[in-house]
């Protein structure tokens, strides 16, 4: 049985379903007396049935309480950071990182002890995103570093575009609601701390490392990818070298996870062959602290400690000679990090992460063993090939719906590029581990400069094969879940020698046909108007069933418009906006685009919508509005000190839509 074999799976199901719940539901007192009452009387009625060889309504009471526990836990996450006043507040902070440097700016991440106030100080929690003017003293600031600040908090908006990536719910599951513009002058006060956490210390010795990699002669952008691959550190990385790698399939590599654990740990395990027996205990704790010390100095990321807390798990079980079963291990490690923060659930890396590793775990070795090969160089070829194939089965779902694109050649990829990215992990922690010995650290940058730059090499030769990428492929959420139970019953039942009923896969499939063609007849029976909140440029959509016109200033399609037709498979037909106006039929509606406006093109055209466009829309002081537009829609190409002429407010106009301060607009017409 599944709840004996995998109690994890039993416990951590109904917390997650919690968790999810709490985007939902907002529990209040009575609702929790409620559950309290149900939950105390429920195990106290389970009692009574001690005696017999099931207790279900202990069962069921289990359930609730945990369900109910993911609910409150998410609740409490979310309502422990604090409600700021958009106006200018004094703050106690401590930095978080070492500050990114943008193109005129610093970007940094602290977290708020204290705001003073009316000469009160109150507590408060969560974090704020700062945005200081480029400075040469902030550019010194270490994380861990105590701040007093002054500054005008803003809460963080999502610009409104259909289907976009939910950055506000994003940065809030970081702890982060606020952001905020500062100079120099802002930072009242610098505090060097005596002690600094645990988290501020491994930041600092992680940048050590990266300044142990300079002094050995790695430079550039072969210094960014060394960083980024074997310490987690992307904040050097060429845009063009993270597009390479996402279009050769291989970008989990850069993300420090469960393979540079996985492969840490064999490598020291390996290593320490002669503790066998009698000595194992010794060889399994070695090989544990130094994981450990490996996720610390790589900054606690949750795919590293969910490695990290499996191979505890794992080699715990040995030692206590009760083997461990390897999906009851991954979802313990994964139910000790929700625990600790619920809303890890939904971050993109968890996520990946997970179901990547869970179908390895269940059908790596049936799929592997498929095809049987004598030579060993072609069953270790077959080997990576297999587990490739898996992990991307497992994770094909969530690439579609989150990045929009599918690499082809992921398994050519992952077969010669892989191998190569494993030397350089374990060359990249050995050169700390002997920099004070000169001539062997020297001799091992050498070799990991060089595995670099072949890794680099070949990554962008396979980006740059023809047909690298099936790009603008997209899903909604729902599509997701059900492609992802589709594949996973699909592969049980077929690797798994038909354990299940073909019925079960077939059922989720016919599901997920169905939704899609849903979405489908939605789309082609329904026409929509959609001006994009693309800042710095006039971005028009009049979808027509599955087509979408584009009207635009800019040439190239933004990346909003790109996920929105992916996600609903729309073709594009594009016109350029020229420096005039447009008039444009769509159903029973007249729609307007025009840079600027005066009394003879109103009464000419006479539109239901009026669309603005361009930074400064130029509008005639003394405008004549006979027949006044429903619709006053201004770009978000205009700039936040526009306003309209007085007479706008008082001719009869039903609303007007600034999309750059009030987010996309979107109407069915």
């Amino acid at each position: 049985m599944l709840h004996k074999e995998i109690p994890f799976l039993r416990i951590g199901l109904p917390l997650c379903v919690g968790i999810i719940s709490g985007l939902y539901i907002k529990p209040d007192i009575t609702f929790l007396v409620i559950a309290c009452i149900i939950i105390i009387s429920g195990f106290l009625f389970s009692l009574l049935f001690n005696k017999y060889l099931t207790n279900q309504i202990f069962g069921y009471t289990l359930t609730i309480s945990l369900f109910i526990s993911g609910l409150l836990l998410y609740t409490n996450e979310k309502n422990s950071i604090s409600i700021l006043k958009p106006e200018k507040t004094i703050f106690t902070c401590t930095l978080s990182d070492y500050p990114e440097e943008k193109e005129n700016s610093f970007r940094l991440i602290v977290k708020l002890n204290r705001k003073i106030e009316d000469g009160k100080s109150e507590t408060v929690n969560g974090s704020i995103l700062l945005y200081n003017k480029k400075d040469s003293s902030v550019a010194s600031l270490l994380p861990g570093d105590l701040l007093i600040i002054q500054c005008i908090p803003v809460e963080i908006a999502n610009r409104g575009n259909p289907y976009e990536f939910d950055y506000r719910f994003f940065m809030e599951n970081q702890g982060i609601r606020y952001y905020a513009f500062t100079n120099s002058h802002d930072i009242i006060r610098h505090i060097i701390p005596i002690h600094r956490k645990l988290i501020h210390r491994a930041l600092i010795i992680r940048e050590k490392i990266i300044w142990m990699f300079k002094e050995r002669g790695i430079k550039g952008e072969r210094l960014a990818l060394v960083s980024a691959i074997t310490l987690g550190q992307k904040r050097m990385l060429d845009p063009e070298q993270k597009l390479n790698f996402i279009k050769a399939g291989v970008m989990h590599i850069m993300a420090v996870s469960g393979l540079h654990a996985i492969i840490l740990s064999l490598f020291v395990f390996n290593l320490l062959f002669f503790l066998k027996r009698r000595f194992n205990i010794l060889r399994i704790s070695i090989t544990i602290l130094i994981l450990w010390s490996f996720a610390y100095v790589t900054g606690l990321t949750p795919s590293v400690l969910r490695a990290t807390l499996m191979f505890s798990f794992l080699q715990g079980g040995k030692l206590m000679k009760r083997p461990a079963n390897g999906i009851n291990s991954v979802l313990a490690s994964a139910f000790f990090l929700i625990l600790v923060r619920p809303s890890v659930i939904f971050d993109a890396g968890f996520l990946l992460s997970y179901s990547a590793v869970i179908y390895i775990i269940c059908f790596y070795s049936d799929f592997y063993l498929i095809l049987h090969f004598k030579n060993w160089l072609t069953d270790k070829i077959w080997q990576s090939a297999a587990i490739t194939m898996v992990a991307q089965a497992g994770t094909l779902p969530l690439t579609i719906m989150l990045f929009n694109r599918f690499p082809t050649y992921f398994i050519l990829a992952n077969i010669t590029i892989v191998p190569i990215s494993n030397l350089l992990i374990i060359t990249g922690c050995l050169v700390p581990m002997f920099f004070q010995v000169h001539f062997l650290s020297q001799l091992l940058a050498l070799l990991l400069n060089y595995l670099t730059g072949l890794t680099d090499l070949l990554t962008a030769h396979v980006a740059s094969l023809p047909y690298s990428t099936i790009e603008n492929i997209g899903s909604t959420a729902l599509e997701c879940i059900l492609l992802t139970c589709t594949i996973f019953l699909f592969l049980h039942f077929i690797l798994k020698k038909k354990s299940i009923p073909v019925f079960y896969p077939v059922i989720f499939l016919i599901l997920f046909v169905f939704v899609g063609a849903v979405r489908d007849i939605s789309s082609k029976t329904t026409n929509e108007l959609v001006i994009y909140n693309t800042p710095g440029t006039s971005t028009i959509g009049i979808r027509t069933g599955k087509t979408l016109n584009l009207f635009s200033d800019s040439i190239n399609v933004g990346p909003e418009v790109k996920r929105h037709c992916a996600t609903l498979g729309l073709r594009i037909k594009s016109t350029v906006l020229k420096n005039n106006y447009q008039c444009i039929r769509a159903g029973r509606k007249e729609i307007l685009i025009t840079s600027f406006l005066n009394t003879k093109i109103i009464q000419d055209f006479v539109p239901d919508i009026l669309i603005l466009t361009g930074s400064k829309p130029e509008i005639e002081k003394d405008l004549i509005l006979t027949h006044p537009p429903g619709i006053v829609i201004i770009s978000s190409e205009a700039t936040s000190g526009f306003r309209f002429p007085a007479q706008f407010a008082v001719t009869g106009i039903d609303s007007i839509h600034f999309v750059r301060k009030s987010g996309a607009f979107i109407k069915r017409i």
